[in-house]
């Protein structure tokens, strides 16, 4: 079972003049879903979820590239937990509707 995992980013974020080039995510904790609840907004809940998983700021994570949000999404996967995990993997199974 992997406690952390570390995601090198290709467009590093820059904040309060410290250049961040790298996150290092921990497994999901109740506190994080608590962060969860200090903002409005799914999308919002989502990245105070990483922010709080890796001890940044929430600026930081809402100023991630596109790509690296996924790397970032998907690299935090196996720490989220089974069920977690179980729920993302029966999403991408159902077809995408146009």
């Amino acid at each position: 079972m992997t406690d952390t995992v570390e995601v090198k980013l290709d467009y590093p974020v820059t904040f309060k003049d410290k250049t961040i080039d790298t996150l290092t995510f921990r497994r999901r904790k109740a506190r994080d879903l608590v962060a969860m609840d200090a903002v409005k907004g799914e999308m919002q809940k989502t990245l105070a979820l990483y922010a709080s998983m890796c001890g940044q700021p929430l600026p930081v994570i809402e100023d991630l590239d596109g790509e690296d949000l996924d790397k970032v999404m998907e690299a935090t996967l196996p720490l989220m937990g089974k069920t977690a995990a179980a729920a993302v993997k029966d999403q991408a199974k159902e077809p995408v509707s146009h």
